[in-house]
């Protein structure tokens, strides 16, 4: 399922049950960042290369708040 068709079928729910389908999307998303984040934090110089970042950005990431895009 696509965005724009979560984003459609949302649309047909009840205002309350979008209400709390964005607050769990939105915790999601916090805790996908926070765990990539973590995962970043432990990679070495030699594997964090090999994604295309380099040590200073990747702890510049790392430091990041969850709630920061």
């Amino acid at each position: 399922m696509t965005r724009t068709d979560l984003t459609a079928s949302t649309l047909s729910l009840p205002p309350m049950s979008r209400l709390v389908f964005a607050v769990a999307h939105k915790v999601m998303t916090w805790e996908l960042r926070r765990q990539a984040r973590r995962g970043i934090a432990k990679l070495d110089t030699h594997l964090l290369r090999d994604i295309g970042l380099d040590p200073m950005t990747a702890a510049q990431e790392a430091q990041k708040p969850f709630w920061r895009g």
